[in-house]
C-alpha cells in the first residue's frame, strides 16, 4: 500500500496464493493458468481426479484436492486443512439449470437452487478465517436469465439471487472483498456439452451478431477475474462479460 491507502496494482499476484475451485477445465483452468503466469501460487480443487491431475501437471500448484465442492462438510474440511493464509478464492463450479415449467421436478429444482446458492455461502463461511484482509472471493454467475423466457425460471431467479448474495457477503465478510462475474455465452467444454451439435451454429451466430464480432472465451473471463483480485477498490458488485449480448433484442 502507498501512503494514501490507494492500491499499488503493479504488485499484481506475484507471491500470492489463489484457490481455484473448479480448476480442471474451462474458465477455472484458464484462470489458474493466468494466475500462474502472473507469479501467483495455486491451490487447485476439482471434482474429477483425472482432469485435476492433468491441470496440476501443467500448472505446478502448491496442492490439489479432488472432491465435489457441493459437499459442504468436505469443503469445510478443505479450508480447515489449508496450512496458512490465502489471498483469493475463485469459484467456477456449477452449471446453469434450464427447466421448462411443464417438465420441472420440484426436487430437482430445489437441488439446483441449493447447489448454486449454498456453495458461495459455504465458501464464504469456511474461508473467512483463511483469506487475508483485502483478498477476494470471486464467483461466476450468468446474464442469460435477465430476460424472461421458457425454461429460464430457475436461471432467472438465481441470476438475481447471486447478485444480492454477493453484495451482502461483501458487507458481512469485509475487509475480505466479494465480487460476482456474470458471464454470457463462453466457449468452454461445458457450453459444448450443453449445445452438442448446435455448438458451431451458435458460434457463427454470435460472431455475426455480437458487437465485439467474436465469441467470448475463457481467457476473457479469466482476465476479468485477475483484475478483480488485484484491484482492491472493488467489492460487492456484479461485472458483466458477454461481448454485448444483452444489448441485442433477440
Amino acid at each position: 500500500m502507498t501512503g494514501d491507502d490507494s492500491y499499488d496494482q503493479t504488485s499484481g499476484l506475484a507471491g500470492q496464493t489463489v484457490v481455484v475451485i473448479g480448476a480442471s477445465a474451462g474458465i477455472g483452468r484458464e484462470t489458474a493458468r493466468q494466475v500462474r503466469a502472473a507469479g501467483g501460487r495455486l491451490v487447485l480443487v476439482g471434482r474429477n481426479p483425472e482432469r485435476l491431475q492433468k491441470a496440476a501437471d501443467e500448472l505446478d500448484p502448491v496442492s490439489t484436492a479432488a472432491f465435489d465442492a457441493n459437499d459442504t462438510d468436505r469443503l469445510q474440511q478443505f479450508f480447515a486443512d489449508l496450512p496458512g493464509a490465502i489471498d483469493h478464492v475463485m469459484v467456477t463450479a456449477g452449471s446453469p439449470s434450464y427447466m421448462p415449467m411443464a417438465e420441472m421436478d420440484p426436487v430437482a429444482a430445489s437441488q439446483s437452487f441449493g447447489d448454486r446458492l449454498v456453495l458461495p455461502l459455504a465458501v464464504g463461511l469456511n474461508s473467512r478465517d483463511k483469506v487475508r484482509a483485502g483478498g477476494t472471493l470471486v464467483f461466476i454467475g450468468g446474464t442469460g436469465g435477465r430476460r424472461p423466457g421458457v425454461g429460464l425460471a430457475i436461471v432467472s431467479a438465481l441470476t438475481t439471487a447471486l447478485q444480492a448474495l454477493t453484495a451482502n457477503m461483501a458487507l458481512e465478510l469485509a475487509p475480505i472483498r466479494v465480487n460476482l462475474i456474470a458471464a454470457g455465452f463462453v466457449d468452454t467444454p461445458l457450453s459444448a456439452s450443453l449445445l452438442g451439435g448446435q455448438l458451431e451454429a451458435r458460434r457463427a451466430e454470435l460472431r455475426a451478431t455480437l458487437p465485439i464480432r467474436r465469441v467470448v472465451g475463457p481467457a476473457d473471463v479469466a482476465a476479468l477475474a485477475l483484475h478483480l483480485m488485484t484491484n482492491e477498490a472493488l467489492t460487492g458488485a456484479t461485472y458483466d462479460i458477454d461481448g454485448g449480448q444483452q444489448l441485442l433484442h433477440n
